[in-house]
């Protein structure tokens, strides 16, 4: 797989109260990224549903046996011979919480890694912008990583990236690629999107892959959209603006062993633990 070039969407969206409506516009943005010839395509975070309440959440999402975006895209996956990662659904797990999980569906329309967010975004912005996460969703526990034709892909979500520690053990484990889906806020997106993204990538020699959602939803949320492709240099190769739409870009697995040689951190990680400083020696006098 070293060397193997594939083409990588991000798909942007604006994902509203109705899954129904927000499927239709994934499945147009699907097939333009098909047509710019995407190996790989990459869907936000809540690309089912975005939801401030949760009792309009509630209302509109099922288990996963039953959810119709899933099944129509397992179908489309099938219909373009591409490998479709939903970056995240709202899945009813329980009659009290939901899951925020990601879908990744090969060629054949199967599902072969599913991930649930393992970080709750439970946050006070400022000015009256605050998010409880953990009321409607049970966190992850699992890390997962998934093997693609061109290498192997660590599953993530959004405010995930805040947590570096998660990447390292993806690299680790012998990540090449790096999936964010996300919905990040207007104002943390302004502050910390990229320059979050492109250290994940430069730090663990990885490509990071970033769909995101973009401009003022439904529920009144306001997102930052920005959709990356980076690098393992921390190039960015490929980047949305705040509208809805598809960004591609090639990508070569060979550019991960590469910055890897340039800069080999991956192999010089050594435990340690954490003390007090001991005092400065001295030197006696003679």
């Amino acid at each position: 797989m070293s060397g193997a070039k594939f083409k990588a969407a991000m798909i942007q969206l604006r994902s509203g109260l109705a899954p129904a409506a927000n499927l239709e516009t994934a499945l147009k943005l699907i097939g333009e990224a098909k047509s710019a010839g995407a190996d790989y395509v990459l869907t936000p975070e809540m690309t089912n549903i975005l939801a401030a309440k949760r009792e309009q959440l509630f209302a509109a999402i099922v288990p996963e046996e039953n959810d119709t975006s899933l099944a129509t895209l397992r179908e489309l996956a099938r219909k373009l011979r591409i490998t479709i990662h939903i970056g995240s659904l709202a899945i009813k797990a329980s009659p009290e919480k939901a899951a925020n999980r990601s879908f990744l569906i090969d060629p054949d329309g199967e599902i072969v890694a599913r991930y649930d967010k393992i970080h709750m975004f439970d946050v006070d912005l400022g000015g009256g912008e605050s998010y409880r996460e953990s009321n409607n969703y049970r966190p992850g526990e699992l890390a997962v990583l998934a093997d693609l034709p061109w290498g192997r892909l660590g599953l993530t979500v959004c405010y995930d990236l805040r947590f570096p520690a998660l990447y390292r053990a993806l690299a680790e484990a012998g990540a090449s690629f790096l999936a964010i889906p996300s919905a990040f806020t207007q104002k943390t997106g302004e502050a910390h999107w990229h320059v979050l993204i492109r250290a994940r990538a430069i730090e663990n020699g990885c490509f990071v892959l970033a769909a995101a959602q973009a401009g003022r939803h439904e529920s009144g949320r306001e997102t930052y959209g920005h959709s990356l492709i980076v690098s393992p240099w921390g190039d960015v190769i490929a980047e949305a603006d705040a509208q809805v739409g598809v960004i591609v870009a090639e990508i070569g697995s060979g550019e991960v062993e590469k910055a890897r040689r340039r800069i080999p951190s991956l192999q010089h990680d050594r435990p340690f633990e954490i003390g007090r400083a001991a005092p400065a020696l001295t030197m006696e006098a003679s």
